[in-house]
């Protein structure tokens, strides 16, 4: 695979051929990913994870695909504790994290500075999400999911749901689709609207974009339904949020009209956005998607650190 030594700093880092390679990747790492198959080609390897900003799946599925494939990590995971807190630039704390691992993932509140951290390192970077801008790797365990769904992703209709204008993992995600041929409709409080400069990205790319604020007629013969968080920690001022707070909700009773094979999405955690009740029907697939983060990530970091396998079998 050509991603060896590569930062991952968006998602337009990547061709549709290198993603493809990852998802085929990813595919043969799910025994890995379960423990029922051993595999070491991070062996003597560290990585770095560089966590500014709270996470859950993002940092413990990074941290699990570096130990599943025999590597170790060294973490941050509360900027408070560290030299930052005592003035030190981030520059200069990625500077001084390179010389201590053999790649870093980053999550940052700021967006761009996933892209200062890929300049300040002389070791790969991989973008764990940086505020409102990207986060590459939560797109690739999205097709991933959406992949094992359908067998394919070309031609896919989409529903991307709730806060397009904050939502990083939307923002990569649109620019993923387009570059295989999915149909792309926006569906959010106008408020929440995907930002101009991102619409006008996914025309450029060919993408069949349509806006629907109404759910359901939005998920009228929709494969993918995507839903989103409304980001209460993306807004400057809380009366704002509180407008929109609450403005959709998914349950069982509203997927009564959807497609059979639709499946819903989430990239995680949800807050009231998804009901209960939608996890026992066939449509949920947002549990899956969390699981899939591991194969995906030790598949990407298996291709830009991996050395010869080793503990195989």
């Amino acid at each position: 695979m050509t991603l060896r030594g590569r930062d991952l700093i968006s998602v337009r880092d990547l061709s549709r051929e290198e993603i493809e390679e990852v998802l085929a990747s990813a595919r043969k790492m799910i025994p890995y990913a379960e423990g029922t198959k051993v595999m070491h080609p991070l062996a003597n390897k560290i990585v770095a994870m560089a966590f500014f900003e709270p996470s859950t799946r993002t940092r413990l599925s990074f941290e699990s695909a570096v130990q599943r494939l025999g590597g170790t990590c060294v973490t941050i995971a509360d900027a408070s504790v560290t030299s930052m807190r005592k003035g030190e630039s981030l520059h200069d704390t990625i500077r001084m994290l390179s010389s201590y691992a053999d790649a870093i993932v980053i999550r940052h509140p700021s967006e761009g500075s996933a892209r200062l951290a890929a300049r300040a390192s002389d070791r790969p970077v991989v973008n764990a999400g940086d505020g409102a801008g990207q986060h590459p790797t939560q797109t690739l365990l999205d097709l991933a999911t959406m992949q094992e769904a359908f067998g394919t992703l070309s031609g896919l209709k989409v529903v991307l749901l709730g806060d397009l204008k904050f939502g990083r993992t939307v923002h990569s995600l649109a620019q993923a689709l387009a570059l295989f041929g999915c149909e792309v409709v926006l569906s959010s409080p106008p408020s929440l609207a995907l930002p101009d400069q991102a619409r006008r990205r996914l025309r450029q790319s060919g993408a069949r974009v349509t806006d629907e604020e109404d759910v359901r007629r939005a998920m009228k013969d929709a494969d993918v339904l995507y839903v989103t968080r409304i980001q209460k920690e993306r807004f400057g001022d809380l009366a704002e949020y509180e407008k929109v707070a609450g403005s959709y909700r998914i349950d069982a009773a509203l997927l009564q009209d959807a497609k059979p094979r639709l499946i819903v999405m989430h990239p995680l955690p949800r807050a009231g956005e998804i009901a209960p009740d939608v996890d026992g029907t066939t449509h949920a697939a947002y549990f899956r998607q969390s699981f899939l983060a591991v194969p995906v990530r030790m598949a990407l970091l298996d291709a830009i650190l991996g050395g010869p396998r080793r503990g195989a079998g």
